[in-house]
């Protein structure tokens, strides 16, 4: 079984060596995903809530792109700088990612320069 390289309509090369995302069969794993505008590559807002939203439009285009959506995903692992910025975050993930909840991992990380959070996802598709 092959892998496939996933990448979103607009979205440039990253910089670093990695896929948008990989799938291979029914699985699809989304890189992890930061605040970057596909279109301008510039970071997009300077709060964790700003940049959530950016975040997971960015993980959502990557599923799209491999014919899945936030219904196929059963897990994501979210990667914040500050622990302060928790209930922020919690609140824009419980407005943008629907019910049932993916299962979830948040650990406290390093990030570059004014980059807040960091989200990978691993989805199943049918």
């Amino acid at each position: 079984m092959a892998k496939h390289v996933i990448t979103p309509e607009g979205a440039g090369i990253p910089p670093v060596p990695l896929s948008h995302g990989i799938r291979k069969g029914d699985v699809l794993q989304v890189a992890g995903q930061v605040a970057l505008d596909a279109a301008t590559g510039e970071l997009v807002g300077t709060t964790v809530g700003e940049q959530a939203r950016q975040v997971l439009r960015n993980v959502e285009a990557v599923l799209a792109a491999g014919g899945a959506s936030f219904d196929d995903v059963v897990m994501m692992r979210v990667y914040l700088t500050d622990t302060d910025h928790f209930a922020e975050f919690n609140d824009v993930y419980a407005e943008v990612v629907p019910r049932p909840y993916p299962a979830r991992t948040t650990v406290y990380v390093g990030l570059p320069a004014g980059f807040l959070v960091e989200i990978d996802a691993l989805a199943v598709v049918e």
